[in-house]
């Protein structure tokens, strides 16, 4: 039996979303996230999905058209997000940091847009509501990217935000730090 990262956030994410919730995935990417909330969500629920990049908002409408699933799909920064919903509606968001799989690495998540399209996506959580952030470290962005990431998180209210950050120790490379932020 092989665990990947994403099995387990995904794992985590099913406690926490049902059937005709509102979720976003913030980082698109192939559309594999984008698809997992759909199923999530089902046929009564919502999923927007934001990318830079029009070869990501293309394999990811592809796919769900593979699978008979919707999403509203947006050519833009995860950054704007709020621009486009009401504060308070939203149970999940997903972010993947990094750049696409097989994609340009120039075209990758930077710290100041992480930052504020999470102080974003935290004003669209439902109380009770959950947002991952996994965090890719190695490679030529994330090192940065992940200290940033993690030293805004450390600073937010924990009246207002349980946050974990997971580990795994056995893992070589540089693994993806998932991060769970529950909004209180």
């Amino acid at each position: 039996m092989r665990i990947t990262i994403t099995d387990w956030i995904h794992d985590v994410l099913r406690g926490h979303i049902k059937e005709g919730d509102f979720c976003i995935d913030a980082t698109m990417g192939k559309g594999n996230d984008t698809l997992f909330l759909c199923r999530m969500a089902g046929k009564d629920g919502k999923v927007a999905a934001f990318d830079i990049q029009q070869t990501a908002l293309d394999l990811t409408r592809k796919k769900l058209q593979q699978n008979g699933c919707r999403a509203e799909l947006y050519l833009k920064s995860h950054e704007f997000m709020a621009e486009y919903f009401d504060p308070e509606t939203v149970q999940c968001i997903m972010f993947n940091l990094g750049y696409l799989p097989g994609g340009d690495h120039s075209l990758a998540t930077r710290p100041e847009g992480t930052i504020a399209a999470v102080k974003a996506g935290l004003t669209l959580l439902k109380p009770g509501g959950i947002m991952s952030i996994c965090i890719y470290s190695g490679g030529d962005s994330g090192f940065e990217e992940r200290d940033e990431v993690l030293k805004f998180l450390g600073g937010l209210d924990d009246r207002k935000y349980f946050i974990a950050a997971q580990e795994f120790l056995n893992k070589r490379n540089h693994p993806p730090m998932p991060v769970f932020i529950v909004k209180l």
